[in-house]
């Protein structure tokens, strides 16, 4: 992986050399969104997934933005249709994520209108369930044997009250992964921070989503490209929401 910005230097970049770029700030919430998308903006691969744009570095770079956060916040149609289970961290960053105070692994943050988690994320205790008073009471309480359920919400999840569930949970380096329609719901709320954008050399067409849809905004959102590297032919950006 070499980097382009914002050295302009042809550098290969370690593990530790690569964290220190991707690293979240201290002192504050931080919400970082991730997605990766082909040159025409599809957001999905032709399985409708998006894992199936990826390679292994977009995968290497994945692995360490869960290994810097406290959580991983997902929406609920993302984790069915991406097969989500309890995150695990490569034995490379561990070193990594303990020297930052972290323990082994983030939980996985999901939300849900419909209750409908996936399987393998009610056997991890630390999974948080973000849902809203509207839904069915008894479903919940079932739920909450087994994970965290927060009510954040009436009718639907308000996102700023989600995103401050999850900071009073000590989680203040928080990993958005979608999908697409989530996304856009906080950047309509004003609540991401960055973020990290893979761009998949290939093309896709067709009707697959934008990383944003379904949601328009009150005025586009003004982004800064704060680092820019490439590997066999990904490109890899980093941009900060500007205020």
């Amino acid at each position: 992986m070499r980097m382009l910005m914002p050295r302009y230097s042809d550098v290969e970049l370690d593990d530790t050399a690569l964290a220190d770029l991707y690293r979240f700030p201290t002192g504050r919430r931080w919400v970082r969104a991730t997605f990766i998308s082909t040159v025409d903006g599809a957001a999905q691969g032709p399985d409708h997934k998006s894992g199936s744009l990826s390679g292994p570095a977009d995968r290497r770079v994945l692995a360490l933005l869960r290994a810097l956060s406290d959580v991983v916040l997902v929406g609920a149609t993302t984790a069915r249709v991406e097969g989500y289970r309890p995150a695990d961290i490569r034995p490379a960053f561990a070193p990594i994520r303990a020297s930052l105070g972290l323990p082994p692994t983030p939980p996985i943050a999901i939300v849900t209108h419909s209750l409908d988690v996936p399987g393998p994320l009610l056997d991890d205790p630390r999974t948080i369930v973000l849902t809203s008073a509207d839904t069915d009471p008894e479903r919940r309480a079932r739920l909450a044997e087994r994970v965290d359920v927060v009510v954040a919400g009436r009718q639907w999840v308000d996102a700023a009250a989600a995103m401050t569930a999850l900071e009073e949970r000590g989680h203040t380096r928080i990993l958005c992964e979608g999908g697409p329609t989530f996304f856009a719901f906080l950047a309509r709320g004003g609540l991401i921070d960055d973020l990290c954008l893979t761009i998949s050399p290939s093309l896709e067409a067709g009707f697959a989503p934008r990383i944003a849809n379904g949601l328009e905004l009150a005025e586009p959102a003004r982004l800064e490209l704060a680092m820019l590297l490439e590997d066999q032919g990904f490109l890899f950006t980093r941009y900060l929401v500007t205020r």
